[in-house]
């Protein structure tokens, strides 16, 4: 007897959820490679332009604000890889929640 893994009541298709769910990993880490070569690449043409005095600074707070400029775009990326891996983590403990209560089920089907 061949025994059945999948139950005919499911919403969703357990293959598509684990692909989009490892699909949400990928582009997490994508993310984080392009905001972290964009700051990067940021800092490095603002240290170039300080060496070239290409840089209009009169004081602290100018230099303060160039600097909260080139930190605050990487922020966001920050937020998107951390949001795309709760997703993926969210999907999988959903599966998990629902292949539990039914196992549950048939456990309590087969006492009864």
């Amino acid at each position: 007897m061949k025994q059945s893994i999948g139950f005919l009541g499911t919403y969703f298709d357990r293959d598509s959820v684990l692909k989009l769910s490892r699909l949400a990993v990928i582009f997490s880490w994508i993310v984080v490679a392009v905001y972290g070569g964009q700051l990067a690449l940021s800092v490095l043409v603002y240290i170039l332009q300080l060496a070239r005095g290409q840089v209009y600074a009169l004081g602290f707070t100018d230099y303060a604000q160039q600097i909260l400029n080139i930190v605050e775009q990487p922020f966001r990326g920050v937020v998107y890889f951390l949001v795309l891996q709760a997703l993926s983590k969210i999907l999988l403990i959903f599966m998990d929640v629902e292949d539990n209560t039914r196992r549950a089920a048939r456990s309590n089907s087969k006492e009864s």
